[in-house]
């Protein structure tokens, strides 16, 4: 899904789930996924639908899995 279509389809919120490592990414990247609350692979955490939260996921999209809630 592009994030486009995973903004109009989630109203409450997002599922977001880290599918990929962050080693060798640039470190901006990485305070993303730590802002996100991700820290570990496969680890789930659930953010509210707001402007903020998905331009973070649109900056670390590639590392992500993303469902509506």
């Amino acid at each position: 899904m592009t994030a486009a279509k995973i903004a109009k389809a989630a109203s409450k919120g997002f599922v977001i789930t880290l599918r990929r490592s962050p080693i060798g990414t640039p470190q901006k990247h990485r305070r993303v996924l730590s802002g996100l609350g991700l820290r570990k692979i496969r680890q789930i955490v659930t953010r509210p639908n707001t402007s903020q939260v998905r331009g973070m996921i649109g900056k670390v999209g590639y590392l992500l899995e993303v469902q509506p809630q």
